[in-house]
């Protein structure tokens, strides 16, 4: 039986997870819980689960929810001490970090730091943090696994190969909800459209993130770390069917891909079960009912975001923790109406212009450029 802790468990990967886990309840154990301010569903999932440990980032929340378990033996924690603490439990055999932000990066290099196999779906641990995460791993007997779907897939397609024969990795992107549209068409776009994405379920944040492709800018520069391949080499693709989640191309001309339900609980799964294959929680793909398999170059014009993370992921340095606290800040202000969809591109551009990078990047200088960051893109609106 393998023992889970998983952090951000009120959140769409941990709840999905969760999901398998009851299901599955012969083959998993719950160790640890975390969430941000969601105490009512937490507390709900300690119930059923009965964890060892909470934590709660939300101080007052914390409080809460410490006193409503005040006569339970689990053991309730709060901040980002609590979260290194489950990342690193002795008899934790997988970690799950679901959290969403910077937030997940303490927790990531701690997991490393006890040997720990990560089931990764936190974007930013890679994105602000590639280099630090590099330099943990050397020496660690951690491993990654990760859990975003096109990752995942990619992992999944280079397994059992050499790293050196592949020639391209080709991440695939479902366009979003806006595939097709001209900048001109963009210009009312309202956060109620923004989420309605036609192919996946997902959290807010990263529903703005697949209407504008940042997510992809994101993904690309997670593929780079993850699999130590160069920029140069990593293509993306708009996919509209999302089947093929990703592809890996090998110098004797092969295309490897990875397809299967547009469902998260797949890569979640795989996550879980590796090195192992159980059967299926999500059912099986139809070949017959896909129709057909089309694919489209990327409007680096209209979706400018792809464009500005690929211009922070070749700069490297700090500069692709300017751009994910910008894209945080201007994301969260398009969700409160404060700006329009448009002039999330817009403030990017502006922060990562008048930006100075920085080479000799460390964990504190990160969370230093993202409250500068973020209280400039407020600045900037006011």
């Amino acid at each position: 039986m393998k023992k889970i802790s998983i952090l951000g468990s009120t959140g769409s990967i941990g709840k999905q997870t969760i999901d398998i886990i009851r299901k599955n309840s012969d083959k998993y154990k719950i160790l640890a819980l975390s969430a941000n301010t969601n105490i009512d569903l937490l507390y709900e999932q300690a119930l059923e689960f009965n964890p060892k440990y909470l934590v709660v980032m939300d101080e007052k929340k914390y409080s809460e929810l410490k006193l409503k378990l005040s006569n339970s033996k689990t053991k309730v924690l709060c901040g980002v001490e609590g979260l290194e603490f489950i990342a690193s439990l002795n008899d934790a055999d997988i970690i799950l970090n679901s959290v969403v932000g910077m937030i997940g990066l303490k927790p990531t290099i701690a997991s490393i730091r006890a040997g720990k196999t990560i089931a990764l779906a936190n974007k930013e641990t890679l994105v602000v943090g590639g280099e630090i995460i590099k330099r943990e791993l050397k020496d660690s007997k951690a491993s990654i696994i990760p859990v975003d779907s096109e990752h995942n897939a990619i992992f999944q397609c280079i397994k059992g190969e050499n790293i050196s024969s592949v020639r391209k990795l080709i991440l695939t992107a479902s366009g979003g909800p806006f595939r097709g549209m001209k900048k001109n068409e963009l210009k009312d776009i309202t956060p109620e459209m923004a989420l309605k994405h036609p192919r996946w379920n997902m959290g807010k944040k990263i529903s703005i993130d697949s209407a504008t492709l940042m997510n992809k800018a994101l993904e690309v520069i997670e593929a780079h770390y993850l699999f130590n391949i160069d920029y140069n080499f990593i293509d993306v693709v708009i996919h509209p069917q999302s089947i093929i989640h990703s592809m890996v191309e090998y110098i004797d001309g092969s295309i490897i891909a990875q397809l299967s339900k547009t469902d998260m609980r797949h890569p979640i799964q795989y996550a879980l079960d590796y090195p192992n294959r159980y059967e299926s929680q999500i059912g099986y793909l139809n070949l017959f009912d896909i129709g057909e398999i089309t694919f489209e170059k990327p409007d680096y014009e209209t979706f400018e975001c792809l464009k500005l993370g690929l211009w922070a992921a070749k700069t490297g340095g700090s500069m692709p923790a300017v751009l994910n606290a910008a894209n945080e800040e201007a994301v969260n202000l398009f969700l409160n109406n404060k700006i329009k969809f448009l002039e999330i591109a817009e403030l990017i551009k502006k922060v990562m212009e008048n930006h100075n990078v920085i080479y000799d990047i460390t964990v504190d200088k990160i969370l230093e450029i993202e409250n500068y960051i973020k209280e400039y893109i407020k600045s900037l609106v006011d």
